[in-house]
């Protein structure tokens, strides 16, 4: 590899390699020490090819979440079986895996900017910005970075575009499906929010089982269903539809509300 060699978006690659390490040195307790993560179905992550992945997930905090998938997805292709055991794993990471994130929240500062270089494709919220509601199209240059980005390599994304759970989904995500027919993994998370902060830096409470549960890849039928089943297809898979909110008992559901009663602003 050169020693300036970049990804699509002008990345210095050992920049990027170096960076990852370090921030996954300095997180791995997060998840294997200070508390517990239990993973389920990484078997499926060695099957996926190179390039054109989309994993769909529900959101719990800004950065764990993202910092967390980077952490499975290494360690279960360089042959680990649901664990994280040995960090050693991040030695050769995988390079051209990106996140979709919020470009205001990606600029807001040093350390954002520093997480931004390992893989963020920032994109403008259509719906909210600076805390305050808005109503703007959608920049045709960020689902452009996202298709860049899909034909290079795999792709998460949050599609509720916020850590508030049972928020809907936004249909740019269908629309980016349609447009260029990914493999879409569902992947479904606990814990975080209960674990750290917000914006998933701060450890807020230690022995947490943490969970992540990737699911087989979504059956689409990319050229003649709709945009809402799609959408619906999502709700289900990330365990995000109205109906999942009669199965969780109701001492769960009181604690989402304080949590998000605590939260003044989204993701």
């Amino acid at each position: 590899m050169g020693l300036f060699k970049k990804n699509p978006f002008g990345h210095i690659l050992w920049i990027k390699r170096f960076l990852i390490r370090f921030l996954g040195v300095l997180s791995h307790r997060r998840f294997r020490g200070f508390n517990e993560l239990q993973i389920e179905g990484s078997e499926i992550l060695r099957n996926l090819p190179e390039q054109g992945v989309l994993f769909i997930s529900n959101h719990q905090t800004y950065f764990a979440d993202v910092v967390s998938m980077f952490h499975v997805f290494n360690a279960a292709l360089s042959g680990r079986q649901d664990s994280i055991k040995n960090v050693g794993y991040l030695w050769n990471p995988k390079l051209n895996i990106y996140y979709v994130a919020a470009k205001e929240t990606m600029t807001s500062g040093f350390l954002p900017k520093v997480f931004a270089y390992v893989g963020a494709i920032t994109v403008e919220r259509t719906w909210r910005a600076k805390g305050e509601e808005v109503n703007r199209s959608v920049n045709p240059d960020d689902t452009k970075n996202i298709g860049v980005a899909l034909n290079d390599g795999w792709v998460i994304t949050f599609p509720q575009g916020t850590t508030k759970p049972f928020k809907p989904i936004r249909k740019g995500t269908a629309h980016i499906i349609k447009q260029y027919k990914p493999i879409v993994v569902p992947i479904v998370i606990d814990g975080f929010r209960r674990s750290f902060d917000k914006k998933g830096l701060r450890i807020k409470k230690r022995n947490i089982l943490q969970s992540m549960v990737i699911k087989e890849p979504l059956d689409i039928d990319y050229e003649n269903e709709s945009v809402e089943s799609i959408v619906e297809k999502i709700e289900y898979a990330i365990e995000q539809h109205s109906s999942f909110l009669k199965v969780i008992p109701q001492e769960a559901l009181e604690e989402m509300e304080e949590l998000n009663q605590k939260r003044k602003w989204d993701y």
